[in-house]
């Protein structure tokens, strides 16, 4: 593969890294780019790792993994959003957000964004692309992408509170809806 395909690649599996780091970002309590930066990283590993299981599941077993990954990723993004808009409906204004996410958190999230990334990886495997330079790539984007949605979710969240954070909520589990129905109805 040439840069391009690679960029895009990289790109357009971060985008649904970017719309949950968005949401993480409003639930926070003016979260500072330490935290930005934490949350790229955690994602950003694990999005790269993603692919690299894929394409070794890939070359395993070949496209068993896709019968079901689609699943996987809807029920955890489900979970989380289900979660965000809880949260959402249930504080109040005055009450105060938290500084930081867990780590557990960050990684849940960010394997339930990444499940896409690990079928590419079994697509990677089949068609004999460089899983190294793909995966980098794909972490990379990540990590930047996230970043950034982080700190525009800080932007979000004290413009619009709560709000913020049930579209956050409502935001993955259309994430989770669009890859559930990519992978059922549109096969």
């Amino acid at each position: 593969m040439s840069f391009l395909p690679i960029l895009l690649l990289a790109l357009s599996m971060s985008a649904d890294a970017f719309a949950a780091a968005c949401g993480k970002g409003a639930c926070l309590e003016r979260p500072h780019w330490g935290e930005a930066l934490r949350t790229g990283a955690i994602f950003g590993v694990i999005e790269a790792i993603t692919p690299v299981i894929g394409w070794a599941l890939g070359r395993a077993v070949g496209g068993t993994i896709a019968a079901f990954d689609h699943w996987v990723a809807f029920g955890i993004l489900l979970a989380i959003g289900g979660k965000m808009i809880w949260d959402a409906v249930r504080r109040h204004e005055e009450e105060e957000k938290p500084k930081s996410h867990s780590f557990l958190v960050l990684a849940v999230t960010a394997v339930g964004t990444s499940i896409d990334a690990l079928a590419v990886g079994v697509t990677l495997a089949l068609v004999g692309a460089n899983i190294v330079i793909n995966a980098l790539a794909i972490g990379a984007a990540t990590f930047t992408m996230t970043t950034i949605g982080v700190m525009t979710g800080r932007f979000l969240g004290s413009r619009f509170g709560r709000y913020a954070e049930g579209a956050g909520g409502l935001a993955l589990i259309a994430i989770g809806t669009k890859i559930l129905l990519e992978h059922t109805l549109f096969v």
